[in-house]
């Protein structure tokens, strides 16, 4: 598909990355010809310098002969102008606007058809979701959500006290008595599709399938603490800060929000009112002793610095706050970082990623019912986890899993018939309109379900 990028920062080079990985034909619009010029020496793309509103420079840009159009510039009003701009163009054009403000937010679902958006993303509203959802399950490293949330992916971090370390996987389910999958393993930064006799090590990080309802029995039989969050440390007052503080405070939990810009400070105390704003530079020994950070139930540490919210996360685990989450605004050092206790980490653009990837594989498919309905990236990058629903032209239905030849490092990590949850083994089948959850190597593109097969 022809692609054009609007906005070559973060997550428009990100995007590059992952759709001219894919095979897309892309070309990138910015105002920064430093920033084109770095990312066509890595890529094989086409650039546009100037303004992505302009109908010159969309012009330029081959708008009217293109399928779909995202624009990730620092401004909203810039998206907005440029997905009208250029749908009015286009009529046939897919539009992708990223739009961060939180005034916006009402506006842009409630009239999403008169700015002629197909879809819009924002990467903070959906980081401070998944902030959310992991305070809800502390324990987990990181979760991701299948099958209307029946399914779920989380990783864990193997200690050396725990009772599957130094056990091979096929004794795991008759350890913690309950039936899951391990489906990814990352170990001294490299990421490994285990078979049955895997032993697993201390520090090894698991990606492991499970039914929703079997988390809690799974946490408990690993002997993993899971105290109820009541209160909640936030280190920086950005947007992530606002849906957070919203989230949490209508869950009856208590919030401290430590921000060092005093107009900001004020800002925010007016928004959040029931919220504790403290104006301070969280980075200083001063302020992280005078307001003791670390006396809560859960630190979130992001600032707007990737190396400030590091060592808060890493001061935070040295005082053994029972919940530490870590923002990274950047992923090239993810490896490194995810070997450090910083508790989770959550990527915004990582999240914002996804959520695009997805819609521009249902596009290539053309809104099949076989194209992804959930992308999600584990294991560092290094691995991907798809759900797809099978549908009549879905090859082996009915056929056991042991007499289907899969490509290699691919895995079908559940099946979900209805409101059955089928974590599979050898004798297990799938039917059309079932719904299945494939993990495989981030450098497998799988557009579709019939595409884990060998030819």
């Amino acid at each position: 598909m022809k692609i054009i990028v609007a906005g070559d920062g973060k997550v428009g080079s990100m995007l590059t990355k992952q759709l001219s990985g894919e095979g897309h034909d892309l070309t990138l619009i910015d105002n920064d010809p430093a920033a084109l010029e770095a990312t066509i020496e890595h890529y094989d793309v086409m650039s546009i310098e100037g303004n992505c509103a302009s109908m010159e420079v969309l012009r330029n840009a081959g708008v009217e002969d293109a399928d779909l159009l995202i624009t990730a510039t620092g401004e909203d009003e810039v998206n907005l102008l440029c997905c009208l701009t250029a749908h009015g163009m286009n009529p046939r054009l897919h539009t992708i606007a990223r739009i961060r403000k939180p005034e916006y937010f009402e506006t842009m679902y409630s009239m999403r058809k008169q700015f002629a958006l197909s879809l819009v993303v924002n990467p903070e509203r959906q980081t401070a979701k998944e902030i959310d959802r992991l305070l809800r399950y502390p324990g987990f490293l990181k979760r991701e959500k299948f099958a209307n949330g029946m399914v779920e992916i989380v990783e864990l971090r193997v200690k050396e006290d725990s009772p599957i370390c130094n056990q091979p996987l096929y004794r795991m389910n008759s350890i913690i008595h309950c039936q899951v999958l391990v489906c990814c393993v990352v170990r001294d930064g490299k990421s490994v599709t285990p078979a049955g006799d895997f032993v697993l090590r201390k520090d090894d990080r698991i990606y492991v399938t499970a039914s929703a309802v079997n988390l809690s029995l799974l946490l408990k039989n690993l002997n993993i603490p899971t105290p109820k969050i009541r209160n909640v440390t936030i280190c920086g007052g950005g947007r992530i800060c606002d849906y957070l503080t919203d989230l949490l405070i209508r869950e009856k939990i208590s919030v401290k929000i430590i921000e060092k810009d005093r107009a900001r400070c004020e800002e925010l105390a007016e928004e959040h009112p029931e919220a504790c704003v403290v104006q301070g530079d969280i980075s200083t020994q001063d302020v992280m002793e005078r307001e003791d950070v670390v006396d809560c139930d859960a630190l979130v540490a992001m600032t707007g610095i990737d190396e400030l919210n590091v060592l808060l996360s890493i001061y935070a685990n040295s005082y053994h706050v029972p919940q530490v989450i870590t923002k990274l605004g950047r992923a090239e050092n993810l490896s490194l970082i995810s070997q450090l206790p910083v508790g989770s980490i959550v990527s915004p653009k990582e999240l914002c990623t996804n959520t695009i990837t997805r819609y521009v594989r249902a596009m290539k498919n053309g809104i099949a019912v076989a194209s992804a309905v959930t992308i999600h990236s584990i294991a560092e990058g290094q691995a991907e986890a798809i759900e797809f629903i099978a549908d009549s032209t879905t090859e082996n239905c009915g056929v056991p899993l042991k007499d289907i030849h899969l490509k290699k490092n691919v895995l079908i990590a559940s099946i979900t018939h209805g409101r059955t949850i089928i974590i599979p083994n050898g004798d297990s089948i799938y039917q059309v309109g079932d719904r299945l959850v494939i993990v495989t190597a981030s450098d497998k593109v799988l557009q579709q379900l019939n595409d884990i097969f060998e030819d």
